[in-house]
């Protein structure tokens, strides 16, 4: 089959070449080879020699599935769905790839070690891509690639990438510690040896069959560890970590019981990670002594199985190794926590949040935690006992007034240890949490669940308010016996607005993330028949500038005439324009693309204007829309460019639609088109924003 396959791969890509020059069947096959390495069964071989064919070439799934079979070909249609992503944004893509990554591990474990390897042999290429590419492609790999191998328990993998990630992020500081790490090595492989001799002596007198040799820490380890302490290069000594690999798990304990009887255990850096195993099922136990030199250093001890699962993680666990198609349900418990970032998922509005909180809460280093019946729950580095009650369920957390750990009453800030026992306290009478938690709490899940809280108790309170402002708007127009007071019709107005329902748009206007005049501009576009032919109603304001009083309008054919500006496209000096003669109210001057005047049933009424030549030393009001990703600080980013540009604003507000994006409405003060041009372009700058519309 794998013969196969690189038959089938070597046609497809004939005529391809990576970016280095080379045919590009290397890259399949490279991707091939590190998989068996890792010891994957023949199916994932298969597919990784495939894994660019249908994205690259002209071979389908269904070719695949005839000449392999339907494994192969889902495995590698997965490895495809993953790479095919086009957003506007870095952020939104990267969110999204993460997305798809979690969908695809919980389908199959396979196709995501299939990618985190692709991208393995993609870093090791990557000296041939573009400087912005390299820094770009790094950057991916150190925050989304390297911690799922990390999650997966591929330590292997996640090492190399890591150190790969710093290479290209921070060249001077990867090549800097390369250099000083060659130049200690004699002397330090001559520690190690020493350190190495005196384990083997002990262990041989204590009968104690076992494995000894010194493990060099990664490259990016040690940059970590150095911008963590604030140190120097010199003064890091556990630079090689010992491992001793033994044959029974007795012997693990035996063999620590050895080594604390020759060098003392550092207090507070004993850890027995085979009692309690890492999330992502790494078993060992470590401990940190000081050496024969007087400098500490650490040492590892587990089985050979350990020791397997520590290199290879999941990937040493699959539960369809060749020849067995039978569940594994110790496979199923160690992968738990996917399940339970696919139900977050449901939770989640847009791909973005789910990956602040799968980064901040899955991906991240992570403190490990007791229920007071002894299941271990892993939270955050810095959690509290509020992250934890939100882990437990959203109940727990929201009916949260207290909390003990260890049997003790502590704050709700208190910050969670290893191995630390909590127990929380609820209320059947609690009024939910506080608006302060938000600012307690560490966990992106617990975050999300409180904001949920509040999202849930408010709404009733503002659709109630929404209902009330459309009755008092309409009134106040005049029209509150017209058909748009009918449920039926402010339906359709809220559908064309993109709300799934009717109190989405009641709750969007009672919080004020739409305004009303937004509201009605959209009833006239849907529903004309219902308002005056002419332009009676319309509010408009004396065309003076703001600071010389002087009529910024000529109108052909008229002196001595009032002259009002529309409110409903808010002309600017440099916009094409043209005059309305309203009933009573003198002329009222839109921009000549304004809606309102094109739909007008009578053109004898419109007239011939044109800006004044005195300059236009005031200011004019003007409105934008901006439609940018959801996140913390995108209006701040707004407010700063106007800010920065001593632009006036009059009114700002923000909200977040159904279509899952963040909505910004700003009024402000320009002195003309060319102005507000140039804040546009500023806008569209913010990485966050996707499109800036003049209202």
């Amino acid at each position: 089959m794998i013969q196969r396959a690189f038959e089938l791969a070597k046609e497809a890509h004939k005529d391809q070449r990576r970016m280095s020059g080379e045919l590009y069947i290397i890259h399949p096959v490279s991707v091939a080879y590190i998989l068996v390495e890792f010891r994957m069964d023949v199916e994932t071989i298969v597919a990784a020699i495939l894994h660019d064919v249908i994205e690259d070439t002209d071979v389908s799934y269904e070719t695949i599935k005839k000449q392999f079979n339907q494994d192969v070909a889902n495995l590698v249609d997965g490895v495809t769905k993953i790479g095919r992503i086009d957003f506007q944004s870095k952020e939104e893509s990267q969110a999204e790839n993460l997305r798809k990554m979690i969908l695809a591990m919980a389908k199959d474990i396979r196709v995501v070690i299939i990618k985190l390897v692709d991208r393995l042999h993609n870093m090791r290429t990557l000296e041939y891509m573009k400087e912005y590419k390299q820094v770009e492609k790094a950057k991916e790999t150190l925050e989304i690639y390297a911690p799922i191998a990390n999650r997966l328990g591929i330590q292997k993998l996640k090492g190399e990438l890591e150190d790969l990630s710093l290479k290209y992020l921070d060249p001077k500081a990867y090549y800097d510690l390369v250099k000083k790490v060659k130049l200690k090595k004699r002397s330090r492989d001559d520690y190690i040896n020493t350190v190495i001799e005196m384990i083997q002596e002990t262990l041989n007198k204590a009968g104690i069959t076992a494995k000894v040799y010194g493990r060099p820490k990664h490259f990016y380890s040690i940059y970590k560890k150095m911008k963590a302490q604030r140190k120097e290069f010199d003064e890091i000594y556990d630079l090689v970590a010992v491992r001793i690999i033994v044959d029974t798990l007795p012997n693990c304990y035996a063999v620590i019981g050895a080594v604390h009887q020759i060098w003392n255990p550092i207090p507070g850096l004993f850890k027995d990670y085979i009692a309690t195993p890492k999330p992502n099922n790494y078993q060992s136990i470590h401990t940190t002594v000081i050496g024969p030199s007087g400098e500490p250093f650490e040492i590892q001890v587990r089985t050979e199985e350990m020791h397997k699962i520590a290199e290879y993680g999941i990937a040493a666990h699959w539960k369809y190794k060749e020849g067995s198609k039978r569940k594994d349900n110790k496979f199923d418990e160690k992968i738990a926590w996917i399940r339970q970032i696919i139900e977050w998922q449901q939770e989640m509005e847009t791909a973005t949040d789910l990956m602040e909180t799968v980064k901040v809460d899955f991906l991240n280093e992570e403190v490990y935690v007791f229920t007071p019946q002894g299941e271990v729950i892993s939270l955050p580095q810095g959690a509290c006992p509020l992250d934890f009650a939100y882990r437990i369920h959203s109940d727990v957390g929201n009916k949260c007034v207290g909390a003990k750990v260890n049997g003790r009453i502590v704050p709700l800030n208190y910050t969670l240890k290893n191995g630390d026992i909590i127990e929380i306290l609820t209320s059947k009478n609690s009024n939910g949490p506080s608006r302060d938690w938000l600012k307690i709490v560490k966990s992106a899940n617990s975050r999300n669940k409180i904001r949920q809280f509040f999202k849930k108790a408010e709404k009733d309170e503002n659709i109630s308010k929404g209902k009330h402002i459309i009755e008092r708007e309409l009134k106040r127009e005049g029209l509150q016996d017209s058909k748009l007071a009918n449920v039926s019709e402010i339906e359709v107005v809220a559908e064309k607005m993109g709300y799934k329902n009717l109190n989405d748009f009641y709750a969007a206007l009672g919080f004020g993330g739409i305004r009303f005049q937004t509201v009605f501009q959209k009833m006239q576009m849907i529903f004309p028949e219902e308002f005056p032919k002419e332009e009676e109603k319309e509010i408009v304001t004396p065309v003076e500038s703001k600071s010389t009083g002087l009529s910024d309008i000529t109108v052909a054919g008229y002196s001595d005439i009032d002259v009002h500006f529309a409110k409903c496209c808010h002309p600017l000096p440099g916009d094409p324009v043209v005059g309305y003669i309203t009933v009573g109210r003198g002329i009222s001057v839109h921009r000549s693309d304004c809606k309102n005047v094109m739909d007008l049933k009578d053109p004898s009424r419109i007239v011939k204007v044109e800006w004044n030549k005195h300059g236009y030393v005031g200011t004019y009001h003007a409105e934008l829309e901006i439609k940018a990703h959801i996140g913390e600080g995108i209006t701040i980013e707004v407010q700063k460019v106007f800010i920065e540009s001593n632009i006036r604003m009059t009114n700002i507000s923000a909200y977040d639609a159904n279509d899952g994006f963040t909505y910004i409405r700003i009024a402000f003060e320009v002195k003309n088109r060319r102005e507000l041009s140039l804040m546009m372009n500023k806008i569209n700058k913010i990485p966050q924003v996707i499109s800036v519309s003049r209202l």
